[in-house]
């Protein structure tokens, strides 16, 4: 299983992405493929995300049952610690404060 969720990403992208993968939501999109296609299509995320930013989950053999990368900015960044991948939150702007 391939989930891709994009954030204010052009519609360029998102219809590139309609190619390969359902889009069950506005800018969520569902498949399942390969590692070569999924490298793949990330390769085509990374290209087109221009200003927004996405994040790309999979299955895969590890404790957690799935891995995650993410590009572009957003509060939420991954952590690994000790060998887990959590999501670690940024400062909200302007206030040092985390939400």
């Amino acid at each position: 299983m391939l989930v891709i969720v994009l954030e204010n990403a052009p519609p360029r992208l998102r219809g590139r992405l309609a190619i390969w993968l359902l889009e069950i939501r506005a800018g969520v999109y569902v498949g399942d493929y390969s590692t070569k296609v999924r490298e793949h299509i990330w390769g085509q995320v990374e290209k087109g995300i221009e200003d927004g930013n996405a994040v790309m989950a999979w299955k895969t053999n590890n404790e957690a049952g799935f891995d995650f990368v993410t590009l572009g900015a957003n509060r939420r960044i991954p952590l690994e610690l000790d060998g887990a991948k959590l999501v670690s939150f940024l400062p909200v702007a302007g206030t040092g404060e985390v939400l």
